[in-house]
């Protein structure tokens, strides 16, 4: 699996947004809220620590979503207001609650409610508890049908995993419509069985529609009505739309004229010619077909003696797809017009509206990641550029100089990964919105292919910074929301901070001078220098330029610097790392070096000694080349997780450790640990467990023995019996490299040689850069794993893994 891009579908991130609506609580205020009867989810903490941080991350995403449905999200600082029964116990920081005034709905493990989509889909569905009935087998069911006969029509949903996007939506559906229609929620496959699912073991997330209003016996069975797609808050508002709909409507009007909603929500019409002495079988057939075309179709009963009716007489029905003109056939069998709709006209019209896509889809099949899964998803969705400027080459230039910051995005529109990455795009866009000196733009390197030239881009997506008197700056960040965001707000941060006393240096490493940048990096590097005129302060100061964006540097270039270092065994100048309040300071030997060099020191002296492994991360560990101990937990707060953490501190904090890279992966927070567990050993083991990959010599995996437990003494034995060759391996890496799956194009060069009177002329009448002759280029074989151009630093690691 090429991890890189699938970082981009594992991690969400936080906007600027987002966060003006989550709530902090202090004692007095959370009392007030106690009493005003109303909702709110609440989490409680005392700092933020690595361990938690995605989760909170999360919570200020979820505080936007929320608020549509009138409850508040709130954090409360433990350190600073001790609320009573919250703020203490082994429990705080991992759990959230669900208030109503002051009573607890409900608590939540935070490795329950994992991301945006969990929050408000667990939150939504402890809100409508008693609205939103849950079943596990068919019997409970046809009780809660029972009860609804006569009174409302029933929406099941099947969710085979709660907390992901499709619970989300069939939650919110049920807040919206829960007045309406009796939602029912179920997990299990014995309630596929009983709806008619042939494969119940599939994964896939499913919705029904019962209709049991209209059914007067308590011994008729309710009919049902699948929903043929995928299961988003779109699909399923459009469905209920359509059960509302009539099953037939009855018109006098030619079928030119008709308007029915489903045109409206973009489903295919089909039309019945009725005559006067046959009327009563026509509307038995309208009926028939209707039932079975239901949520697929409409179906319209059109008068043929009316004078309105124009259509020839040779022609007993008619069909018309969304987005074309009516279509007129002959009528053998009720039989052959469902046919012909579900195996022929539906596919054949779905095939059309994808054909353009498709034509490029060959090549992008081998590509061993879900970016193109989820672009072939999303591919119906129309993307809102209204927060992104897309530029030409009239504008491109004047945009680029006029902003402080100026972000653009350089993609393909046929081009799967540029797909995906251009919704994370739109969603930063929004986020950043009406924030003083930051603009985002776009070019389509598909049209304005002598803009995409000039920058010298020449793989896509391409992300570049713009500065007025500055170099572009490359982004060579994980290709999702959260990392481009935190990027861009870290690069309004002045790079380094020009310290001048003490007192600064102290205010800067304990991050009082960016404290609303806090959250986007708990590290601070500061560079020590005797006086600002030592050698080394240039390189320094151009290492901070290139590093903008990616950390917080500070400059103290000061005599007294000295005092910083006084009583260790390193001299000025220096390099001092703080990792937060509360932990220590590490020092180290800054040597002279080129700018490059310097880069790569400081994202190395910023690597925790033993870090939890996540798919941004990586990489960089990954550099160091060493062998890896890697410990695989579930649960952080279990006991059996808590104690293997501690036993493994034990002996790297003596320095035993040191030729290893000792490191930790929670598979709740980073899912594909499971995978790159399974890879390793052919099988996930019960949790925890401890592996050793030894990525220098060889492809082996190693795994410490379950039988014996995991302490200190016996992880050193074990590694020792590993080193000595007493220890068969486990496992293997499977050998393979991430190279790139098909040959590179320099597509913008390709063009330009199909039209060769374009790189010729390329002058402001030639607007369209080639766009002409695009149409040709889609058929050339994409890749998009290839360096845009030089980097400004080799040292940074391809964002690959070798795991």
């Amino acid at each position: 699996m090429c991890i890189v891009y699938l970082a981009a579908f594992l991690f969400s991130l936080t906007s600027e947004q987002c966060s003006s609506k989550l709530i902090e609580d202090s004692s007095q205020s959370f009392m007030e809220r106690m009493h005003s009867g109303k909702t709110s989810f609440i989490y409680f903490g005392n700092h933020v620590n690595p361990t938690i941080k995605l989760f909170v991350e999360q919570l200020v995403m979820s505080a936007d979503a929320l608020q549509d449905y009138g409850i508040s999200v709130v954090k409360v600082n433990c350190s600073k207001d001790a609320i009573a029964n919250y703020c203490t116990g082994e429990k705080l920081m991992t759990r959230a609650y669900l208030f109503r005034g002051s009573e607890v709905l409900r608590s939540f493990d935070i490795d329950t409610v994992f991301d945006v989509n969990a929050i408000v889909s667990h939150v939504l569905f402890s809100v409508l508890f008693n609205e939103v009935r849950y079943v596990h087998t068919p019997a409970e069911l046809l009780r809660v049908e029972s009860t609804a006969k006569q009174n409302s029509d029933i929406v099941v949903g099947h969710i085979p995993v709660l907390g992901l996007p499709e619970h989300r939506a069939l939650m919110e559906a049920a807040f919206v419509y829960g007045t309406k229609y009796q939602f029912v929620q179920t997990t299990g496959t014995l309630v596929l069985k009983h709806m008619g699912v042939v494969d119940p073991s599939s994964s896939q997330a499913r919705l029904w529609f019962l209709h049991c209003k209209g059914v007067s016996r308590r011994s008729d069975p309710c009919p049902s009505t699948p929903m043929r797609k995928t299961l988003n808050t779109i699909n399923i508002h459009t469905f209920l739309q359509l059960m509302e709909a009539p099953l037939v409507t009855e018109s006098v009007l030619d079928p030119s004229e008709v308007d029915v909603v489903h045109m409206h929500l973009g489903v295919p019409v089909l039309y019945l010619f009725s005559q006067p002495q046959t009327q009563h079988l026509d509307r038995a057939t309208a009926q028939t077909l209707a039932l079975q075309l239901r949520g697929e179709v409409g179906v319209v009963l059109i008068h043929r003696d009316s004078p309105n009716v124009k259509a020839a007489l040779k022609y007993n029905a008619a069909y018309r797809l969304p987005q074309e003109d009516v279509t007129y056939f002959t009528l053998n069998s009720a039989e052959g017009v469902v046919k012909l709709f579900k195996e022929e006209l539906l596919q054949e019209h779905k095939l059309e509206d994808e054909e353009e896509d498709e034509e490029h889809w060959s090549d992008l099949d081998i590509l061993d990641d879900e970016v193109s899964e989820s672009v072939y998803r999303d591919r119906d969705l129309m993307l809102d550029l209204e927060s992104v400027i897309e530029l030409t080459s009239d504008t491109f230039q004047t945009t680029v100089t006029q902003n402080e910051i100026t972000v653009v995005l350089f993609y393909f529109k046929w081009d799967a990964v540029c797909m995906a990455f251009i919704q994370s795009y739109i969603e930063v866009a929004d986020a950043l919105e009406g924030m003083n000196g930051v603009k985002l733009a776009a070019v389509n390197c598909g049209e304005w292919t002598d803009i995409c030239s000039d920058q010298n881009v020449t793989s896509f997506p391409t992300v570049l910074i713009y500065r007025p008197m500055a170099e572009a700056q490359l982004y060579r960040g994980m290709l999702g929301t959260k990392c481009l965001h935190g990027f861009i707000l870290l690069s309004l941060v002045s790079s380094p901070y020009l310290l001048s006393s003490s007192a600064e240096v102290m205010s800067f490493l304990e991050g009082d001078l960016y404290s609303k940048h806090m959250y986007l990096t708990p590290v601070r590097v500061l560079g020590l220098f005797s006086s600002t005129h030592d050698m080394g302060v240039t390189p320094f100061e151009e290492a901070a330029r290139l590093l903008r964006g990616e950390t917080i540097l500070g400059l103290f270039a000061h005599k007294e610097a000295e005092q910083w270092v006084e009583g260790l065994s390193v001299n000025l100048p220096a390099l001092l790392v703080s990792r937060g309040p509360g932990v220590p300071h590490e020092v180290y030997s800054l040597p002279s070096s080129s700018p490059t060099d310097l880069v790569s020191l400081i994202k190395q002296v910023e690597l925790d000694r033993f870090p939890e492994l996540t798919v941004e991360n990586l990489p960089w560990y990954l550099e160091l080349g060493k062998p890896l101990l890697l410990l695989f937990i579930g649960k952080e707060d279990s006991t059996e997780s808590t104690k293997a953490l501690a036993e493994i501190k034990r002996p790297l904090s003596s320095g035993q450790l040191d030729s290893f890279l000792p490191c930790w992966i929670h598979l709740g927070r980073t899912p594909v640990g499971r995978s790159i567990l399974e890879k390793y050993l052919g099988f996930v083991p019960p949790l925890p467990v401890l592996v050793m990959s030894r990525l220098k010599t060889g492809e082996e995996v190693f795994l410490f023995p379950p039988e014996r437990p995991l302490m200190a003494k016996n992880i050193l034995q074990w590694i020792h019996d590993v080193q000595s060759g007493h220890e068969q391996p486990a496992g293997l890496i499977p050998d393979g490299k991430w190279g790139p799956p098909v040959p590179f194009f320099d597509f913008l060069a390709i063009m330009d040689q199909e039209a060769p009177t374009y790189a010729a002329q390329r002058a402001p009448k030639m607007k369209t850069g080639g766009r002409e002759d695009h149409r040709e280029q889609k058929h050339v074989t994409q890749n998009q794993r290839q360096t845009p151009h030089p980097s400004p630093n080799p040292q940074a690691p391809r964002q690959h893994s070798e795991l």
